[in-house]
């Protein structure tokens, strides 16, 4: 927890007066370039960032279902949306990285983006606590949050297809791991999505496996919703 004692003042990023920059360093290095990385404080800024989004929707909508809910705080909190708002402060350009990864364009990625970001909050809370956290993050997800219907996000592409697929009492679909490529800390998935019951299938990408089956439900969707 913050020292209330030491000065207010520090190095000014993202909105936040860090008075440890050591904190501020830690979130912004990534693992390939050696400790002390910014993992632990991805672990903890994933929390944070969890219950910020919880509590603005649940305060958004009061009238809204838990699956209405979590739908949204699904949508504002996956890889690619916490990447777009990494992007948005330029935080790629922060990044601390290893050789490799900065030869291979680490600070785009979207893994590593949404990762540092995480730590990054992580680090505002260590530095200023649960107040000053929140009211400094909670601005990064302001548009997001008033850009999203009232009270309903669509369901997700594995859902969807689930659902559309028993409407017509068919078999669900099989998902089938087709790659692995990467190093341990920036994977690539790919998945296969398969009708048993007809010669469709669609394959895609994702940082995470999950990431990969959405990607992958979603082509097989749009094929069975454009068939004639």
């Amino acid at each position: 927890m913050p020292d209330p004692d030491r000065d207010p003042g520090g190095e000014l990023f993202a909105g936040h007066a860090f008075r440890d920059a050591g904190l501020l360093k830690q979130a912004l290095t990534h693992r390939s370039a050696g400790a002390p990385h910014n993992e632990r404080l991805e672990f903890l800024g994933d929390a944070l960032i969890g219950l910020f989004i919880a509590e603005a929707l649940y305060a958004r909508w009061p009238k809204a279902d838990e699956g209405a809910l979590t739908r949204a705080r699904s949508e504002l909190v996956r890889e690619s949306s916490l990447a777009g708002i990494a992007r948005g402060m330029d935080l790629g350009g922060a990044l601390i990285l290893g050789p490799g990864e900065m030869k291979s364009g680490g600070h785009r990625r979207d893994s590593i983006l949404s990762d540092a970001l995480e730590a990054l909050v992580g680090a505002i809370y260590l530095d200023a606590g649960y107040e000053a956290c929140r009211s400094a993050v909670m601005p990064w997800f302001a548009h997001a949050i008033e850009e999203l219907p009232a009270g309903k996000v669509e369901k997700d592409a594995k859902t969807r297809l689930q659902e559309w697929l028993q409407a017509r009492q068919r078999a669900l679909p099989v998902y089938e791991a087709v790659s692995e490529s990467g190093d341990d800390h920036a994977k690539v998935f790919r998945v296969r999505c398969r009708l048993s019951d007809a010669e469709l299938s669609a394959e895609g990408e994702g940082g995470s496996r999950r990431a990969a089956e959405q990607a992958a439900a979603e082509g097989v969707l749009q094929h069975l919703l454009s068939a004639p």
